[in-house]
């Protein structure tokens, strides 16, 4: 296939309705961009990431910023396609070595998307925004179901209940509802970065704490939090999308998350003590969090109005 048709096949939802999907589309898009790209600019502030420049087939544009520290390289794209699925059938039960080609697989999947969309052209940059942030929620999910867990998107119906007597039901749309039988225990967000979205996790958890006067476990996965920043005479450089201020704010006035989870951490998650003592990266999600919130959470029974995936 040509470039433009991995664009045009990264356009269209469709395609990515098994985790295979993005295996393959992953796979074989490293493979034709090995070849094809006009160049590779390095970050001026930050080396570690390159911005990739098509071609004509991909009008010359140049993509976000990846991290050369986690995305696989086509030579290394064996890890995501035979590694990647045996590691989540034991994914309880995993070394240190196996947990980063978890990491590194998901980021590479995702940010194969997301740089075949930026060859759309212009007129199409908004639409594919949505649809990049589309597929990594139900990337994420269908990531979820694969090790074992019941996992939906779609509109929890939550009982308003006084004094024993239910009143009413309030809809929430969630992009991850993790549920155990019948009980849903747990509420996630999947973002592909907290820009312009960190306020209303953190207000969604609050009110239906509120509302329900259960505390249901709200989590947040986030791709990343960089994006490429004003170009000056010629020089890419990335800048910082997380709030640290509004994130501690909300963790310390309002109320902490149950799990802020990344791909791509940044560096101030880990040498911050207070961020680092709330982010962790994705691994840790899948490999031990999520267990722990189905055995230990207390639940709640709600009716689910299932997303139908389009």
């Amino acid at each position: 296939m040509s470039l433009r048709t991995y664009i045009e096949h990264a356009s269209d939802k469709k395609n990515f309705t098994r985790l295979s999907d993005y295996i393959d589309f992953t796979t074989s898009y490293l493979e034709e961009v090995s070849r094809s790209l006009q160049a590779v600019i390095v970050c001026q502030n930050e080396p570690k990431y390159q911005f990739w420049q098509y071609k004509e087939d991909g009008y010359f544009n140049v993509t976000r910023p990846i991290n050369g520290d986690i995305m696989y390289s086509v030579a290394e794209s064996t890890f995501i396609k035979n590694e990647f699925p045996r590691i989540l059938n034991n994914i309880r039960n995993v070394s240190n070595a196996q947990r980063q080609i978890v990491c590194r697989s998901i980021y590479t999947m995702q940010q194969c998307i997301g740089a075949a969309l930026d060859g759309l052209p212009v007129g199409r940059a908004n639409n594919a925004r949505k649809l990049n942030g589309d597929l990594f929620e139900r990337l994420m999910r269908l990531i979820i179901i694969d090790i074992g867990i019941d996992c939906e998107s779609g509109i929890v119906k939550v009982p308003i209940v006084v004094d024993g007597v239910e009143q009413c039901k309030m809809s929430y749309q969630h992009d991850l509802i993790i549920k155990f039988g019948e009980q849903v225990k747990g509420i996630g967000s999947v973002k592909t970065s907290s820009k312009d979205r960190i306020d209303k996790i953190f207000i969604d958890k609050f009110l239906f704490t509120r509302l329900t006067d259960v505390e249901i476990p709200h989590i947040a996965v986030f791709l990343n939090d960089v994006q490429r920043g004003k170009k000056t005479e010629r020089a890419y450089k990335v800048a910082a999308t997380f709030l640290p201020g509004h994130f501690k704010g909300y963790t310390i006035k309002l109320n902490p998350l149950d799990g802020v989870y990344y791909c791509d951490i940044r560096q101030n998650m880990v040498s911050d003590p207070f961020l680092k003592k709330h982010i962790k990266t994705i691994d840790h999600l899948l490999c031990t969090d999520i267990w722990n919130l189905l055995g230990v959470s207390q639940g709640i029974n709600a009716e689910v109005e299932v997303e139908e995936d389009a």
